[in-house]
């Protein structure tokens, strides 16, 4: 009787990454590779590897192992998540519109407004979350070259339909990248979902330590992953060994850290919508979230980011809320083992435009959560603390209906609270 062939799953196999790939020693673990350049066997033949820039064995496993999570054929990893969009972005072609998300991360808006402004691109914006909107959009434009999707958005959460957008992008001959930092490859899968691309920062859930920043693009096809190699080498935007090493040590534990930040998430979500101090919330996990069932749909999980709005609507209200804090860390980044908050109107969205931002519905009360792996009684404390205080300092105004109201749910002093 034959026995059945084994296949990992993917768990495992991010865990069994490079595990014992060092015949010459037996360790179990793979050496880090610091090394620039490596001897050529003789003239005229190179081994394996010949320029750390162009390829590296540390940088390698990484590679592999995210393409492992992810699906992909291959890929480049980068030494920033910046990078990574960039190198993404020379598979578009030259002089065509790049349609993005009208709320997505404020550094993506920022190098795809300066490249439309060098004549390199069209820079184009649309509510993703209205198919109507992306559809109306692509028939009207001339060449579209490439389609780019967060899903979740940053900072508002709010949901796309991957797989309707990414079918429209094709009927129109355009590459569909998706950002894919949000949620990781643990719990969402672009390329499964017809994407070209997918888009990291490693700096965020795949390092998952706050110690690193780093990047990746990886490809469906074996074309695409060739040219993103080819032009991270080109653009000398590669990862540094060391910087490999640590992220591989980080994915080892990708699947154990999700789960504990997502159950965190769910906790201050709950406390945050039926607290009469908060206007509104946006999680996608709140079977109120517009997207929620898409959500359930294209991911296997609601993440650890939650975005809220303070009824406090002057900046004394907000201060309040943040002085003080001592289980989470007023920052940049995402995606670490320790909590974060931070204010996207001054801070990851502060290279939009007032307009923009406003277009967004990024709010000078809005607040962004990276929920870590604390205890959560501890960072439920905190917000309850910060959320007095809030009330106490802040001016509460009669806030208009939102007119951006995709992604929200409002909280106790509203509608008597949602879960």
């Amino acid at each position: 009787m034959s026995e059945r062939p084994f296949v990992a799953r993917a768990r495992t196999r991010v865990v069994r990454a490079g595990v014992e790939a060092d015949a010459a020693t037996g360790a179990v673990m793979p050496p880090i590779h610091l090394s620039s350049t490596f001897a050529f066997e003789r003239l005229g033949k190179p081994r394996a590897y010949d320029y750390t820039r162009t390829r590296n064995p540390t940088r390698d496993q990484l590679t592999s192992a995210l393409a492992e999570l992810e699906g992909a054929a291959g890929g480049v990893v980068t030494a920033s998540g910046m990078a990574a969009i960039a190198v993404a972005l020379k598979l578009g072609k030259a002089g065509g519109a790049v349609v993005a998300p009208h709320d997505g991360y404020g550094g993506t808006y920022r190098l795809l407004k300066a490249l439309a402004a060098r004549g390199e691109i069209r820079f184009l914006v649309v509510d993703q979350t209205d198919l109507g909107a992306v559809e109306s959009l692509l028939e009207r434009e001339g060449e579209v070259a490439v389609v780019w999707m967060e899903s979740p958005s940053n900072p508002l959460l709010r949901i796309t339909d991957l797989a309707a957008v990414i079918a429209l992008a094709k009927r129109r001959g355009a590459l569909a990248m998706v950002d894919n930092t949000f949620l990781s490859p643990a719990l969402q899968n672009p390329l499964a979902l017809g994407a070209d691309v997918v888009v990291h920062s490693t700096t965020k859930y795949l390092n998952g330590h706050s110690d690193v920043v780093g990047g990746a693009a990886l490809a469906a096809s074996p074309e695409h992953a060739a040219a993103l190699a080819w032009w991270g080498n080109c653009l000398g935007v590669t990862g540094a060994p060391f910087d490999s090493f640590l992220t591989l040590r980080g994915i080892r534990t990708l699947h154990l850290r999700m789960a504990a930040h997502e159950e965190n998430a769910r906790g201050l979500t709950e406390l945050l919508a039926s607290h009469g101090a908060v206007r509104r919330v946006y999680y996608p996990g709140l079977p109120a979230h517009p997207g929620h069932e898409i959500a359930r749909r294209q991911q296997r999980g609601f993440g650890a980011m939650l975005s809220f709005e303070l009824e406090a609507a002057d900046e004394a209200g907000v201060a309040a809320f943040l002085e003080g804090l001592r289980c989470f860390s007023l920052a940049e980044s995402l995606g670490g083992v320790e909590s974060l908050i931070c204010h996207p109107a001054t801070m990851t969205h502060a290279a939009m435009d007032a307009e923009a931002r406003s277009a967004a519905g990024i709010t000078g009360n809005l607040l962004r959560i990276s929920a870590g792996i604390e205890d959560l009684a501890d960072l439920r404390a905190d917000l309850l603390a910060a959320l007095d205080r809030s009330a106490a300092r802040g001016h509460w105004i009669a806030f208009p209906a939102a007119e951006h109201d995709n992604g929200s749910v409002k909280g106790s002093k509203r509608q008597g609270g949602t879960r």
